[in-house]
C-alpha cells in the first residue's frame, strides 16, 4: 500500500544536472512514487541567481538561502549538485544534523573528505549516496559496494573523463594535434572554457580515489592518487602506439599489490593494446574495467557526463534512499575495514615505452642497453631509426617498477650519446 504523505526533497543547485533532476522528478512523478512506495515532492531549490527563469520549477520553491533550506527539519532527502568543497561540505553535514539523508554528485568533496562525511552520516543514522560522482549514468559504485561485496576486487582500470577521451580519440582517428582536438572539444561543449580539471587529470584523480576506496575497503584520499595530465601527448606518441598495435587513453588505475598488503591509485596517459575492450571506447564515453577473483573481468560502459545521464544516476540514488527512509533503514556506508597501505607511484610495476633522441653512431644501442641492465629493467623490444648523425631509439620494457624506471632514465640523460628523452609512456592492459 502506498503512503500518501510525500517524501520531501531539497535540491541544492539547479544547473545542467540539477535542472534535469527537477525535470525528471516532475515528468516521472507517478513512476517514481510507484517504485518508492510514496510520492516525492520537490520542497525547495537553492540557487545563486534566483531571477533566472527555470522551466517547470515554481518560483516560490526557489531560494538563495541553502542553509535555511537544509535546516527546515521536514526535508527527507537533500540532493547536492552544486559541486566544489564549500559550501557543499557544510550544507551536507548540516542536512545530516537536521534529519535528512543526502544524495550527492560531488566527486571533489567525496575524494577529499569522504571519510568525514560518512562519519557524519553514520552519527546521524542517515544515508549518503553518490553514484553520480563517478562516470555519470554508468552504474558503478553500487555494483562495487553491493553486487561485488562478496568478491575480492584486484584492479579497476577505466576511462572516467569524457573530455579527455574525446580529445585523445580525435588525435588518434584524425591525426590532429592536442590543441586542435581541444579546440574542437570546446566548440562542441565537451570541454570547459578552462579545461584544466579535465586535461590535467584532477577530475579523473578524484574519481580514482572514490573507486579505490570502495573497491579495496580502504580509505583513499585525493592526495594519495598519482596524477599526470595528457597535455604533452603528441601525434608522434600516437604513431609509436600504432606501431605497437596500441592506442592512447587517459586511464584511472586502482590496483591491489600482488602480496595483497597495499594498494595504489593513479591517473595518467597510457598505451593500451587495440585488443583491449577500453581501446574501442570512442568520443566522450566512459568505461571501467573491473578485475576480481570470483567474477573475473567485468566492463561498465556508457555516457560519463551530461545533464540527463548524470541526473539518471542521481534519481537512482534518490529512489534507493527514499525506500530506506520509508523502511526506517539505511544502506551501505563506508567500508574501510581492510585499512590497506596506500603506496606511492614508485611501487607501481608496469611496462614502459621510452623514446630517446640519440647520436647515430656505433655503440649507442649497447650503451643504452647496459644502463637498462644496470638498473634491473629488462628490455622487450628496441627500434632504431637514424639520419644525418641523429637517431631515434624506441625502447619497450618488460614490467618494471616506476622507481627503477626513474633511475634508468636519470642515468640515460647522463650519457653523451643521448641527446634527450623525447617521451615516456606506460603500457597498460596486458
Amino acid at each position: 500500500m502506498m503512503r500518501t504523505r510525500p517524501l520531501k526533497v531539497a535540491l541544492l543547485g539547479c544547473g545542467v544536472v540539477g535542472s534535469e533532476v527537477a525535470r525528471i522528478m516532475t515528468t516521472h512523478a507517478d513512476d517514481l512514487a510507484a517504485r518508492i512506495g510514496a510520492p516525492v515532492e520537490l520542497a525547495g531549490v537553492a540557487v545563486r541567481r534566483p531571477s533566472k527563469v527555470r522551466e517547470g520549477i515554481p518560483q516560490e520553491l526557489v531560494t538563495t538561502d541553502a542553509t535555511a533550506l537544509v535546516k527546515r527539519g521536514d526535508i527527507d532527502v537533500v540532493v547536492e549538485v552544486i559541486g566544489g568543497i564549500e559550501p557543499a561540505r557544510s550544507l551536507i553535514t548540516t542536512a545530516f544534523e537536521h534529519g535528512a539523508s543526502v544524495v550527492s554528485a560531488n566527486k571533489a568533496l567525496l575524494a577529499q573528505d569522504g571519510a568525514a562525511l560518512h562519519a557524519a552520516a553514520l552519527k546521524a543514522d542517515k544515508d549518503l549516496y553518490y553514484e553520480a560522482a563517478v562516470a555519470g549514468a554508468i552504474p558503478l559504485i553500487r555494483p562495487l559496494r553491493e553486487s561485488l561485496a562478496g568478491d575480492k576486487v584486484n584492479r579497476v582500470l577505466g576511462i572516467v573523463n569524457g573530455t579527455t577521451n574525446f580529445i585523445l580519440d580525435k588525435m588518434d582517428s584524425t591525426g590532429a594535434g592536442y590543441q586542435e582536438a581541444l579546440d574542437e572539444a570546446t566548440a562542441l561543449g565537451y570541454a570547459e572554457a578552462d579545461p584544466t580539471a579535465d586535461v590535467e587529470g584532477f577530475d579523473a584523480a578524484a574519481k580514482a580515489a572514490i573507486l579505490a576506496g570502495i573497491a579495496f575497503h580502504t580509505r583513499v584520499r585525493l592526495d594519495d592518487v598519482y596524477r599526470e595530465g595528457m597535455t604533452e601527448v603528441t601525434a608522434a606518441d600516437f604513431a609509436s602506439a600504432k606501431n605497437m598495435g596500441c592506442t592512447i587513453k587517459l586511464l584511472a588505475i586502482c590496483e591491489r599489490a600482488e602480496d595483497g598488503r597495499s594498494v595504489t591509485a593513479r591517473v595518467h596517459p597510457a598505451m593500451i593494446p587495440l585488443s583491449h575492450p577500453l581501446a574501442s571506447v570512442r568520443g566522450a564515453y566512459n568505461a571501467v574495467f573491473v578485475e576480481s577473483d570470483a567474477s573475473g573481468q567485468l566492463m561498465f560502459y556508457g555516457p560519463g557526463a551530461g545533464g540527463a545521464p548524470t541526473a539518471s544516476a542521481v534519481l537512482g540514488d534518490l529512489v534507493a534512499v527514499c525506500r530506506n527512509r520509508l523502511s526506517g533503514t539505511t544502506g551501505p556506508g563506508e567500508s574501510a575495514y581492510a585499512a590497506l597501505t596506500v603506496s606511492g607511484m614508485g611501487e607501481v610495476v608496469t611496462r614502459y615505452h621510452i623514446s630517446l633522441d640519440v647520436a647515430d653512431k656505433p655503440g649507442v644501442l649497447a650503451q643504452v642497453a647496459t644502463v637498462f641492465a644496470e638498473h634491473g629493467v629488462s628490455i622487450d623490444t628496441v627500434r632504431q631509426q637514424g639520419k644525418d648523425g641523429e637517431a631515434s631509439l624506441v625502447v619497450v620494457t618488460h614490467r618494471a617498477s616506476d622507481a627503477a624506471l626513474g633511475g634508468t632514465v636519470e642515468a640515460l640523460r647522463k650519457l653523451d650519446t643521448v641527446r634527450g628523452v623525447a617521451s615516456i609512456m606506460r603500457v597498460e592492459g596486458e
